[in-house]
């Protein structure tokens, strides 16, 4: 008898799981508590996969031989626990994808910061370089649809905690962790120590031939690794560190405006003032890039050329227009404190900062001295800013409420003189206003350009 496969969640990893469990002969049943797009609706129609939307039907979830939850749902929902009290089993699709990726090599990004940029630069460097790989999980396809549609030989796969919460087998050939800051505190009972344990859960399953990247100058991660009782992992595979503050035997550094990789034997170096990503932050990027594209086998000259022509990606510090002298930026993506932190840090002239949205838990202390030296005025936009004007009440002089972000544009454009910038990095979620990220982006993009 097929086994009956319930999945929570018809969305975007929802329905590539679908298909996918569908493809490999699995009984397969979706539902989603609220309606589906069209174009999943369609595609499970055309399937023939049978789902539900607006509801979860008891009955119908709780015979599954296996459930596969979208990351979106947390563990505190009502069906989850019910799943939870009958001993069914819950993966993620991750998880379920790597089941089914055959002989394919997996490179796995996770981080609370970098890791889109990471992924996004992995996979140029790989492609310019000739190789035949995808780019899936939180970034492109669903990595279960592309295993089920598009098959290939290399994965580069960007990962998320609530991924790895509900992985059991998932064994990536290269695992890289950009850095660990408290984010999504809200999903993980407001416990870092929970957090910091899912993020690790991506070298759980490494061997001694695997390689697992991290950067040596995370503060989080340095006090974790080596922990094996406290994250309850024990790391076996390569460990290859990155580091801007001292030379490493193996991993990667930068010297005096060099970067230096060696992943065994060989060595390889390029300036860093080759590196289309600018900031202190991109460097942390380019480097794990680069150490991962090594172990791959690229040559060096393919590496050097890739990471001198990547674009940089939309919503990350994405320069939008000069106006009358006014510079402005649009970096929506950045939905926690550590992400703007980053933003603000690689600022050089004064600035006006756009914050605010949903909180989740956020501590704006981290902020305090990078907005005492560079931010001039500060725009909220959200619905409830109160905690915003508390943090920085003093430490700026401007602080003003807007509601939507053509009234957030204007306002800092009134602020702004010539020679200064505009930054909209929000540190917050953005589900009070906005759809999304890319929405809040893309508004804020339309509203410059109309100024």
């Amino acid at each position: 008898m097929a086994k009956r496969f319930v999945i929570l969640g018809g969305g975007e990893s929802g329905v590539g799981a679908a298909l996918l469990a569908k493809q490999q002969g699995y009984e397969v049943f979706v539902s989603d508590e609220s309606s589906l797009k069209d174009e999943y609706r369609n595609e499970l129609t055309g399937a023939g996969i049978p789902f539900e939307e607006e509801k979860h039907t008891e009955n119908k979830i709780l015979n599954a031989d296996e459930v596969m939850k979208s990351p979106g749902i947390p563990e505190k929902a009502a069906i989850v626990k019910k799943i939870r009290a009958k001993g069914i089993d819950i993966i993620s699709e991750v998880e379920l994808a790597y089941r089914f990726k055959g002989n394919s090599k997996v490179v796995a990004i996770t981080g609370s910061n970098g890791k889109t940029t990471t992924t996004a630069l992995i996979y140029h460097i790989c492609r310019e370089a000739g190789l035949d790989c995808a780019l899936a999980g939180n970034i492109g396809n669903s990595f279960a649809k592309q295993v089920a549609l598009d098959p290939k030989p290399l994965y580069v796969v960007e990962v998320s905690s609530f991924q790895l919460d509900d992985i059991k087998t998932f064994r990536p050939d290269i695992a890289l962790l950009t850095n660990i800051t408290e984010d999504h505190l809200d999903r993980y009972e407001y416990n870092f120590e929970n957090y910091i344990r899912s993020k690790f859960r991506i070298a759980m399953n490494q061997q001694r031939g695997d390689a697992f990247i991290y950067c040596a100058d995370d503060e989080v991660t340095m006090k974790n690794i080596n922990l094996p009782m406290k994250i309850g992992i024990n790391i076996l595979s390569n460990q290859l560190p990155i580091s801007m503050k001292r030379e490493l035997p193996n991993g990667a550094f930068i010297k005096d405006g060099d970067m230096y990789v060696r992943t065994g034997q060989d060595f390889t170096s390029m300036s860093v003032f080759d590196f289309a990503l600018k900031g202190k932050h991109n460097r942390y990027n380019t480097m794990a890039a680069c150490v991962a594209a090594t172990i791959l086998d690229i040559r060096k000259e393919k590496i050097r050329d890739a990471v001198q022509s990547f674009q940089a990606l939309e919503h990350r510090m994405e320069f939008i227009a000069t106006v009358r002298g006014v510079e402005f930026i649009n970096d929506s993506k950045a939905t926690n404190v550590n992400s703007t932190w980053y933003a603000l840090e690689s600022m050089t002239k004064p600035t006006i900062l756009v914050l605010g949205g949903v909180d989740k838990g956020n501590d704006y202390s981290l902020l305090n001295d990078l907005v005492k030296e560079k931010v001039k005025a500060i725009i909220c936009l959200g619905k409830d800013n109160k905690k915003i004007h508390d943090a920085f009440q003093g430490m700026v002089s401007t602080i003003v409420d807007t509601g939507s972000a053509a009234e957030a544009a204007q306002a800092a454009f009134h602020f702004a003189g010539k020679g200064e910038v505009v930054l909209l990095s929000p540190a917050c979620a953005s589900f009070d206003l906005f759809k999304n990220y890319e929405d809040r982006g893309n508004q804020f993009k339309k509203a410059v350009k109309e100024l």
